[in-house]
């Protein structure tokens, strides 16, 4: 994928998120098969383990107050967010924090992402 294409997947990706639609963006915009990654923890493999593990986090969300991109950028086949987050998790309490996501891209889907933040 060339960058204009990921740049225009990406804005996409982050208004359907911006929106609430995060499973929509999960369907949309991810790949088969893809790796999924907690900062250094094991990744989590394939779009049916992610999906599973995406209604789990969502499930256990009890407040959410908001999310707002403050940058990105984009290379050819690889993009990065770097996002912040305000929400109460029914396990982990409240959570207010910055998180930066990088993507690979194939075939016009994540491939793999990484989510990178201080716990």
């Amino acid at each position: 994928m060339n960058r204009r294409s990921i740049e225009e997947a990406l804005n996409s990706l982050n208004e359907l998120v911006l929106q609430g639609k995060l499973m929509e963006a999960f369907e949309t915009y991810y790949h088969e098969n893809v790796s999924m990654q907690e900062n250094n923890l094991a990744p989590t493999v394939s779009k049916a383990a992610n999906r599973a593990r995406e209604v789990e986090f969502l499930s256990n969300v009890t407040e959410f107050r908001g999310a707002k991109v403050k940058a990105l950028g984009v290379g050819d086949g690889v993009s990065f967010v770097m996002w912040k987050y305000d929400y109460t998790h029914k396990e982990w309490g409240v959570r207010n924090y910055t998180q930066i996501s990088v993507q690979q891209w194939q075939d016009g889907q994540i491939i793999n992402e990484q989510f990178i933040y201080a716990n």
